[in-house]
């Protein structure tokens, strides 16, 4: 169930409560991407101090590996990694499409190579809702072909007549799960590519299915910032009031907070833990490299406008000399500095939502951001 608790009066920005199966989501919220059930250089304890309620895992890499049985016999996903609170799971759409050279669609599915082993498998969107009900996904995604910035209109119709008969064949199936006792929900997937006409099927397909939650996906796959948000708003605009909407790829706070303006109530992406990899770390005045050697005798904290515990313990200074050594604890600790921040950043915009000045936060924060 979603219920929406606020609404902006300037802005199609709202705040809300999903109900799932391992507890209640407020939104907007960001999911923080652990692929293979864990989130890089975290663990579960850190996530549940940051107060992230869901985390996204991808069905795909599980299936390849540990394996269906492995997790079935440990009792399902959260009791093989031992997070308490929900998953979604996405259904392996994108990993396949951007193995293009390693598959093949057909109206049957999607046989492919594993990219561990060379393995050849297929996944059908019945054996995609199979998968996730194995995992006990709190929310699980259709199996859907997803095509690139550039596509042609022909393959982007094609993509889309084939979308629309995996969401019927996948909806059938995860009813007849229901009937057999699982609680998970299920998102239908809108595409389309960069063709309104075809957006708008395709929106009418997923508002037929009439599934839990809807999400927007094709959006960040190579797209200029300002066709990015000329979709998200066209698209987001099609969707019924009333249900989750859910985009799919999203970490940067400029585009997070799009689409919070425009309605979104979920994204994810790895972008934050795969910064913190990298030596970059998120501030309220912008990513800021601190492998760079101007950071070498600097004794801030990452950033002085945040609250979580890197930041109130450790140095720049400190932080470069770990990165520079190689110690794992700089992805440890700048992993869990930037998932708090991008929390905090989504939990401030709620209650910006709530006391109706969300325009003023966005315009303040990016300015701040951008140094505009």
């Amino acid at each position: 169930m979603f219920t929406i608790r606020h609404e902006d009066t300037e802005t199609r920005a709202r705040t809300g409560t999903l109900e799932l199966p391992h507890g209640n989501v407020s939104t907007p919220v960001f999911m923080p991407v652990g692929t293979n059930a864990a989130v890089k250089a975290l663990t579960n304890d850190d996530l549940y101090e940051i107060g992230l309620e869901i985390i996204l895992s991808n069905a795909y890499h599980l299936y390849l590996r540990p394996g269906m049985d492995v997790i079935k016999t440990t009792g399902g996903l959260h009791d093989f990694s031992g997070w308490r609170r929900n998953y979604l799971t996405d259904s392996g759409g994108f990993q396949i499409f951007s193995l293009s050279s390693l598959r093949k669609i057909s109206e049957a599915g999607v046989k492919f190579r594993s990219h561990i082993d060379g393995s050849e498998h297929l996944l059908s969107p019945e054996k995609v809702v199979d998968i996730q009900t194995i995992l006990n996904s709190d929310i699980q995604m259709q199996l859907d072909v997803c095509t690139s910035y550039g596509t042609s209109y022909k393959k982007a119709l094609e993509a889309l007549y084939t979308n629309n008969k995996w969401l019927s064949r996948a909806k059938q199936r995860w009813s007849e799960k229901q009937s057999e006792g699982y609680s998970g929900q299920f998102f239908s997937i809108v595409q389309g590519n960069f063709y309104k006409d075809l957006r708008e099927r395709s929106a009418q397909a997923v508002i037929d299915a009439d599934t839990p939650g809807i999400a927007i996906g094709g959006l960040s796959v190579g797209e200029p910032p300002e066709l990015f948000n000329e979709y998200l708003s066209f698209t987001s605009a099609l969707l019924p009031y009333d249900k989750p909407r859910y985009v799919m790829g999203i970490g940067t706070p400029d585009y997070i907070l799009s689409a919070i303006e425009n309605g979104i109530d979920m994204f994810d992406c790895v972008l934050p833990t795969r910064l913190a990899r990298n030596g970059q770390a998120l501030t309220h005045r912008g990513p800021l490299a601190l492998k760079k050697q101007n950071y070498a005798f600097d004794i801030c904290a990452i950033d002085d406008e945040c609250d979580c515990k890197v930041c109130k313990n450790y140095s720049r200074a400190y932080m470069r000399h770990l990165f520079k050594s190689q110690e794992i604890l700089f992805s440890m600790l700048v992993s869990y500095h930037n998932l708090y921040f991008l929390h905090s950043l989504i939990k401030n915009a709620r209650l910006a939502i709530e006391a109706g000045y969300f325009t003023k936060y966005k315009q303040t924060f990016l300015k701040n951001y951008y140094g505009d």
